[in-house]
């Protein structure tokens, strides 16, 4: 008669296979694919082909990301609060949010033929989509907490949807970057150009040999219907994403540790924001999260016209997000053998001088592509280990407070509340500075004003953001020991 198992051998039983992890990580795609497109590319959207004057544009963006935040928590409420079916609490949700949420996403990359009622378009299916993508989004980051109990298993499948959601962002880039630069309207001279032979900037000469060499000249109408079949693209793939996910994960109901009685959505924000761990960690974060939300938002406005780039844009956002999905195995192991924090430090200083450098060479296309490879490795940090130690905060919290359980959804979206504020403000603050520092649209050359906001936006703040971070993070109480003295409590409850 073979004995009883051992804790050992019985958590070797509930291992999850490759294909689980798979299935699991590509529910990450459509958040990062949506987000990435949104983030580089909606901006200059609204300036340059909606044609939306700065000012408004500033307030769709603030508004939409606002909104968004605002919802992240009432949704992780909602979520904590759901019944138990046959598929889980978390899958129902993202099965039902993902069709609506298709068609405002849609919806917001389709210039309408009337042109007072655009703004209120903008902002009603910006806010309509962020709402419908929290309701995928929150239960999804909750289910790292329902697809297994082990906590390596936890990091493994962490570290595979991170890869696939930093892909996602290669996606994102690649399928909204190269459809929309194909179709890439020409710049419109301005009085203070100059159009002599001489003195012509890169985007005036490439009008000039477009015109000499074909007979048809790329309209704004032909870029509107660019960002339209991108947007049907991204929208598809999004669809699949969800469907992958609900059929390849199944959610475990974890009977061996009850739920707390249901608590009132105050109550839920004074137990996670009473969690010293979980605060230093979000504000560390949040101030980071805001340093590359600040570079993302600016940095297709900055290559167009502070460097010159303006026909090779979409290409180094691509080579970014490509050496960020390749470095992410690497911080992985990093991470595990070094620990967190050590990454942290390592990962997100890493981006410091490539920001710096960036700003401080000359306009050159070669060292740009160089400086945007590396400067990629650090964003693969970046979006690895606020998702890797999140987990640890909860486990934290759970070892505390072992009376109270079924909260992890409220924590996971107080997180992205608080960065999905914060970039909402930056966003907003951002494209007002360029409203202030008179931007022109569709400009084949901006002021002098306008150039130095974009350093500033692209630079300067971001790099003060990530160095007050980095002094937070000093504060951060889990380190390795106290994270394996809390799996070792946590698997002696279960």
């Amino acid at each position: 008669i073979r004995p009883n198992p051992t804790f050992n051998e019985y958590s070797s039983t509930r291992l999850l296979s490759v294909c689980n992890k798979l299935c699991y990580a590509v529910g990450g795609a459509p958040y990062q694919i949506t987000g990435c497109a949104l983030g580089f590319f909606l901006q200059i959207y609204l300036l340059d082909v909606a044609q939306l004057d700065p000012f408004y544009a500033s307030i769709i963006l603030f508004v939409g990301r606002a909104w968004d935040a605002i919802t992240d928590p009432t949704i992780g409420f909602l979520v904590s609060r759901s019944p138990w079916t046959r598929f889980g609490r978390m899958l129902p949700w993202i099965l039902f949010s993902t069709p609506l949420a298709v068609v405002s996403y849609f919806l917001i990359w389709y210039v309408p033929v009337f042109e007072d009622g655009r703004v209120i378009w903008y902002l009603v299916f910006y806010c309509l989509f962020q709402t419908l993508q929290t309701c995928f989004h929150v239960p999804y980051s909750a289910l790292t907490m329902f697809i297994s109990e082990d906590q390596k298993e936890r990091d493994s499948a962490t570290a595979y949807r991170m890869t696939v959601e930093v892909l996602g962002t290669v996606i994102g880039t690649a399928v909204q970057g190269q459809i929309v630069g194909m179709a890439n309207a020409p710049c419109i001279p301005t009085p203070g150009d100059n159009v002599t032979a001489d003195g012509l900037n890169s985007s005036l000469l490439l009008e000039q040999e477009v015109n000499a060499t074909i007979t048809t000249v790329i309209t704004l109408d032909q870029t509107k219907t660019a960002y339209n079949i991108a947007s049907g693209v991204i929208c598809s793939i999004y669809v699949l994403c969800a469907v992958v996910l609900f059929f390849g994960v199944k959610e475990k109901k974890e009977s061996s540790r009850p739920r707390s009685e249901r608590m009132s959505f105050w109550q839920g924000i004074r137990l996670v924001m009473g969690h010293g761990p979980y605060v230093k960690l979000v504000m560390g974060f949040l101030f980071t999260s805001l340093a590359f939300m600040l570079l993302e938002g600016n940095f297709a406005l900055f290559c167009c016209y502070t460097l010159g780039l303006r026909n090779d844009f979409q290409n180094i956002l691509l080579v970014i997000m490509l050496a960020a999905t390749l470095t992410i195995p690497f911080w992985q192991w990093f991470l595990t053998k070094f620990g967190k924090k050590t990454a942290v430090y390592i990962g997100i200083s890493s981006v410091i001088p490539f920001m710096i450098l960036v700003v401080c060479v000359k306009s050159n296309l070669i060292i740009t592509y160089l400086v945007s490879f590396a400067a990629g490795v650090g964003v693969a940090a970046a979006f690895l280990l606020p998702w890797s130690m999140l987990p640890d905060v909860v486990d934290d919290f759970q070892v505390q407070n072992p009376d109270s359980r079924g909260h992890e959804a409220i924590f996971y979206s107080f997180y992205v509340f608080f960065t999905k504020f914060a970039s909402g403000i930056s966003l907003g603050i951002s494209t007002l500075s360029l409203d202030f520092a008179g931007y022109m649209t569709r400009g084949c050359t901006q002021p002098e004003n306008v150039d130095i906001t974009l350093k500033v936006l692209v630079s300067a703040a971001p790099i003060g953001l990530l160095l007050i971070g980095l002094v937070i993070f000093r504060s951060y109480p889990i380190d390795e020991e106290r994270r394996q003295g809390n799996r070792k409590l946590l698997q002696e409850q279960r």
